[in-house]
C-alpha cells in the first residue's frame, strides 16, 4: 500500500499512545484482522510508506553514482565503487564511487573558482539562492524523507517530521543571514573553500547545518558524506542544481574516511567543518595543525538526563523515549545518562520498564514504529560489547527482545542499572539505544555527576520548579540544555559542545563566525616544517642562561654611597608574588643588548601551581555581577594612570621607543581597559527566536581557565589587550608576557593588587614562551590556549590541543597591529573569550504548546 492510503489506520499513533501486549516488531501485528478485532485488541497494524518514488530516482540513475562537481555528475574512470544498503532489510540500494586524490583536486579547484564570483555577489542575490533551495527542498520533501530512511535505517516518521523540516528551516533562516551580512557581519568576510565532513546518523540534516552558514557568508563547499549514507547528499546536490545554485558553489565527493582526511588537508581548503566522533576529531585537529585552516568540531557526547523529585514522571518517561531511543540512540546529544533523585528512582524505573514493553522496533518505512535499524553490523557489534561488559561487571540489563525483527540490523531498547560512575558504559559514548541509570540525593550532587564527564554537548533538566531548573541548567558544562524536554533543535539556536564534545556552533548567529574571518586578516599560509612533538621546547633554561656579571652595578642613591635597594621580579599567581619552583632566573636585555634585570625562569611545576590558583579563583570571578567586574577593570585603568609616567619611562628604557611613543602606549592601555570594562555587562547573551513555544536563552559563558602567550611587539599594549577581554567575560588567565620584554607586564602586579582584583584571576609566569606554552597546552585542566608567537609554536599548540580538544587561538607567526582597534580589540576577542550555551525553556500552562 502507498503511504498516503493508510494514514487513517488506527496503527499510526504518536509515542505514548495505546498499549499493546507482547509485540514489539512492526510486522508482528500484520495479520489480517477484522475491524471488530482491531477495536477489540487495539493492536497495531502496519502503516507502510511506499518507497516507489525513491526507487524510481535510483533507477533513473541506474543505481550507480559518481561525484557531483560543478553542477553536474562526474564519474571518473578506473574507480572502485561502494554499495549502499538498506540496514533494515539488507537490500542493495545503489553503488557510489570511491573517490581518489584527483577527484579532490578537481572538486576543490572548481569550488575555488566558484568562490571568486559567489563571494562577490550582492547579499540579496545570495539570499535569493538560499531561499530557492529551501523552496525546492520542500517540493521534494517526501522523496528526501523516504530515501533518508532507506539509506540510514531511521524511522520514516523521524526523517519526515524532524530531519527534512529542519533542513528547510535552516535554509530559510540562513537566507536571512545572507541578506543581512553587510549589516550584522560588517567587519567579517568569507574564509574561502569549506570542506564539510558529516557522519551517518543524520546525513541530510547535518550537511545542511554546515553548508547553510557557509553559503550565506559567501563561501563555497566541498562535502564528503559518510561512507554508509551517501545517497541523500547526492540527491540534495541535484536539487540544489535544479534550484539554480551556481555551479561549483556546492559540490559532493564520496569516499572512505581516509579520503575525507585528504580533502581536509588540501592546500586550497580554507576551513574544515566536521561532525563525528571525538577520536576522528582529534585526528583532524592534529592533521590540520599549523596549516592556517579554520576548524570547527561537533563531536561526541554522554548527555545527562536529570530528574528531580518535583518532575512529572509521566512526561519524564516520554522524554526519555525521545532522548535515548530517538534514531536508535545514534544521536550525539542522546540523553544516555539517566540521573534520578533517590526518592523517585524506583517508581521511575518501574514506569520506564512498562513503557519499554510498548516500544515497537521494525522496518524504517513503517510509520507506526518507534525504532528502526542500526546503520551497520559493526555498530551493532560495538553496542553488544558495551552491554555484555556491563553485564559481566554485575550491572542489571533490562531489554525487551520479544518480537524483534529476524532480518536486518536491529538492537532492542536497553536499560542498564546498578552501575557506578567509573563504569565504562557510564563514561563512554555507546551511540546506540542503551540507557544507563544512576541516582543522586541533592542538586549539588546531580550537577557534580552530570559534569563528571569528558564530554559537554547537551543535557536536560526535569522539574516543575523553574528556579531549580535554571540554576542547574546554568551550572551544567554543556552547549545545550533543555528544561522538561530533550533533543530540540532549531536553525536560530547554535548547537555545539564544551570540553571533548568539540568547539564551534552550528546554527544561530553564533554559528556564522565559524565561516568568516576579520576583514583585515588574510588567510595565513605558514610553513613551519616538521616538528618533533615529544621534544619540542621541552628543555628548561636552555635558551637563555643566567650568567652573573652581565648586570650593571647598583646605582648609588645617596652621597654617602648607599646603594639602591635591589628590585626582584617574581612570578604572580594566586594573588601573590612567588619565586620560581626551579629557583632559576633569566636575564632581560634592553634594546641595546644591555642586561637590565633578572626575571623568574618558570617550568612545568610553576604551570601546575598557576593552574591550581586560576581554578581556585575562576568560579567566584565568573559568578560575580558583571557590574562588579567592570568596576575592578575601571579601577585598574585608574591605578595605571597614576603610574603613567613611571610605566612609560620603563617602557622607553627597555624597548628604545621615545618617551612620547611610550606615553601613547600606556594611554592606549588605559583606553583599552575602559573599552573592555564597558563590555563586562554587554555581551551576556540573547533570547533566540526559535520555533519553541517558550524561551530559548543563549548565554555567553566564560570558557574557564585560558592560557595566553603574548608576543614581543608592544609588550605592554599586547599584554593588556589579551588579558582584559578574557577576564571581563569571567575567565581566569595564566598569561606569559613578552619573552623578550616582560618587565612592563610585571610592573602591573601593584596595579592588580591595588584594584581589588581577586586572587587567581590573573596569573603571570615568565620564561621561555614556547617552553611554558608546551606545558600549558598539554595541561588537562586548561580550557583554552591563545598563542602569539612563531609558526612552529602555533603548530605545536594546535597539535597538542587535540589531546582534550582544547580551544586554541594562534597567530601562525603573523604579527598584528595592536594599536588598530579591529586587530587589537575587535569582536574576535569576545568570540574567543566566550562559549555559547542555549537553554530551552518551554511554556504551556495557560495556552497549548
Amino acid at each position: 500500500m502507498e503511504g498516503g492510503a493508510v494514514d487513517l489506520l488506527p496503527a499510526e499513533v504518536p509515542r505514548g499512545g495505546r498499549q499493546r501486549e507482547g509485540v514489539m516488531a512492526a510486522g508482528a501485528a500484520s495479520e489480517k484482522l477484522s475491524v471488530a478485532e482491531i477495536f477489540s485488541t487495539m493492536s497495531y497494524g502496519p502503516a507502510p510508506e511506499t518507497p516507489k518514488n525513491a526507487q524510481a530516482w535510483l533507477d533513473y540513475h541506474k543505481r550507480c553514482f559518481g561525484h557531483f562537481i560543478g553542477g553536474k555528475w562526474v564519474k571518473p574512470e578506473n574507480r572502485k565503487f561502494s554499495t549502499s544498503k538498506n540496514p533494515a532489510t539488507g537490500e542493495s540500494l545503489a553503488d557510489t564511487v570511491e573517490g581518489e586524490e584527483a577527484d579532490i583536486e578537481l572538486a576543490v579547484k572548481v569550488a575555488k573558482r566558484a568562490f571568486e564570483s559567489w563571494s562577490k555577489l550582492p547579499c540579496h542575490v545570495r539570499a535569493r539562492h538560499l531561499y530557492s533551495v529551501a523552496r525546492n527542498v520542500q517540493k521534494h520533501q517526501r522523496l528526501l524523507s523516504v530515501l533518508e530512511s532507506l539509506d540510514n535505517g531511521k524511522p520514516i516518521r523521524e526523517s519526515r517530521d524532524c530531519d527534512v523540516p529542519l533542513v528547510v528551516r535552516h535554509f530559510y533562516h540562513h537566507a536571512g543571514w545572507a541578506q543581512l551580512m553587510d549589516v550584522e557581519m560588517k567587519n567579517w568576510k568569507p574564509v574561502g573553500v569549506v570542506a564539510a565532513i558529516v557522519p551517518w546518523n543524520f546525513p541530510l540534516m547535518l550537511l545542511t547545518w554546515k553548508i547553510c552558514p557557509a553559503l550565506a557568508m559567501g563561501n563555497t563547499v566541498v562535502l564528503k558524506p559518510a561512507s554508509y549514507t551517501r545517497l541523500t547528499a547526492l540527491l540534495f546536490a541535484e536539487i540544489c542544481a535544479e534550484a539554480g545554485l551556481p555551479p561549483g558553489v556546492f559540490n559532493v565527493v564520496t569516499g572512505n574516511g581516509a579520503f575525507g582526511s585528504k580533502l581536509a588537508m588540501h592546500q586550497d581548503v580554507d576551513k574544515v567543518a566536521f561532525t563525528g566522533s571525538t577520536m576522528v576529531g582529534q585526528l583532524l585537529r592534529r592533521s590540520t595543525a599549523g596549516t592556517g585552516k579554520k576548524l570547527s568540531l561537533e563531536l561526541g557526547g554522554k548527555s545527562p538526563f536529570i530528574v528531580f523529585d518535583t518532575a512529572d514522571l509521566d512526561s519524564v518517561v516520554e522524554g526519555l523515549v525521545d532522548a535515548i531511543w530517538f534514531n536508535q540512540g545514534q544521536v550525539c546529544s542522546a540523553g544516555s545518562r539517566l540521573l534520578m533523585q533517590e526518592s523517585i528512582a524506583d517508581k521511575l524505573i518501574d514506569q520506564l520498564k512498562q513503557r519499554m514493553q510498548r516500544l515497537r522496533v521494525g522496518d524504517s518505512l513503517d510509520k507506526g514504529i518507534d525504532m528502526g535499524a542500526l546503520v551497520d553490523e559493526s555498530q551493532k557489534k560495538t553496542i553488544m560489547e558495551y552491554v555484555e561488559q556491563a553485564r559481566s561487571e554485575g550491572a542489571e540489563v533490562y531489554q525487551m527482545c520479544e518480537g524483534m525483527p529476524q532480518k536486518g540490523i536491529f538492537y532492542p531498547p536497553t536499560l542498564i542499572t546498578h552501575v557506578n560512575t567509573v563504569s565504562r558504559v557510564v563514561r563512554e559514548e555507546i551511540f546506540g539505544p542503551v540507557l544507563v541509570a544512576l541516582t543522586f540525593r541533592t542538586a549539588k550532587e546531580a550537577i557534580a555527576l552530570a559534569n563528571n564527564s569528558p564530554y559537554g554537548l547537551a543535557g536536560s533538566v526535569w522539574t516543575e520548579n523553574l528556579p531549580l531548573a535554571l540554576e542547574v541548567a546554568m551550572s551544567l558544562k554543556a552547549g545545550a540544555v533543555w528544561v522538561n524536554g530533550h533533543n530540540m533543535f532549531d536553525a536560530a539556536a547554535g548547537f555545539g559542545g564544551y570540553k571533548e564534545s568539540g568547539f564551534g556552533r552550528d546554527g544561530g548567529k553564533e554559528g556564522l563566525y565559524e565561516y568568516v574571518r576579520p576583514t583585515w586578516e588574510e588567510r595565513p599560509h605558514p610553513n613551519p616544517g616538521e616538528l618533533q612533538y615529544n621534544t619540542y621546547a621541552a628543555a628548561h633554561g636552555a635558551d637563555l642562561s643566567p650568567i652573573p656579571g652581565q648586570m650593571t652595578k647598583p646605582k648609588l642613591v645617596r652621597a654617602d654611597a648607599v646603594p639602591s635597594i635591589d628590585r626582584t621580579y617574581k612570578l604572580y599567581y594566586g594573588g601573590a608574588q612567588k619565586r620560581p619552583y626551579s629557583m632559576y632566573s633569566r636575564p632581560i636585555f634592553d634594546h641595546c643588548g644591555k642586561a637590565l634585570a633578572y626575571v623568574s625562569d618558570c617550568n612545568r611545576k610553576d604551570v601546575r601551581n598557576a593552574v591550581e590558583a586560576a581554578h581556585a579563583g575562576a568560579p567566584g570571578w565568573g559568578k560575580r555581577a558583571a557590574h562588579n567586574r567592570a568596576q575592578i577593570v575601571y579601577y585598574m585603568a585608574e591605578n595605571l594612570e597614576q603610574r603613567r609616567e613611571e610605566m612609560a619611562q620603563n617602557l622607553s628604557t627597555l624597548t628604545g621607543v621615545n618617551m612620547e611613543e611610550a606615553l601613547c602606549e600606556v594611554d592606549a592601555c588605559i583606553e583599552r581597559l575602559f573599552y573592555w570594562g564597558a563590555y563586562c555587562d554587554k555581551f551576556g547573551g540573547t533570547v533566540q527566536e526559535t520555533q519553541l513555544y517558550g524561551a530559548t536563552v543563549m548565554v555567553r559563558e566564560p570558557i574557564g581557565v585560558i592560557a595566553v602567550a603574548c608576543p614581543d611587539e608592544n609588550p605592554l599594549l599586547s599584554f593588556v589587550s589579551l588579558f582584559a577581554p578574557a577576564i571581563v567575560r569571567g575567565n581566569a588567565v595564566i598569561i606569559v608576557p613578552s619573552e623578550r620584554y616582560p618587565l612592563p607586564a610585571l610592573e602591573l602586579y601593584q596595579v592588580f593588587e591595588t584594584s581589588d582584583l581577586p586572587a587567581g584571576v590573573v596569573n603571570i609566569l615568565t620564561g621561555c614562551r614556547d617552553h611554558l606554552s608546551k606545558f600549558l597546552v598539554e595541561h588537562q585542566d586548561v580550557q583554552a590556549m591563545w598563542y602569539f608567537g612563531s609558526e612552529k609554536g602555533s603548530k605545536f599548540v594546535e597539535w597538542s590541543s587535540a589531546e582534550n580538544v582544547k580551544r586554541t587561538w594562534v597567530n601562525y607567526g603573523v604579527q598584528r597591529n595592536w594599536w588598530n582597534p579591529q586587530q587589537g580589540a575587535g569582536e574576535e576577542f569576545l568570540y574567543q573569550a566566550t562559549q555559547c550555551k542555549n537553554i530551552w525553556i518551554p511554556m504551556g500552562e495557560i495556552f497549548a504548546n
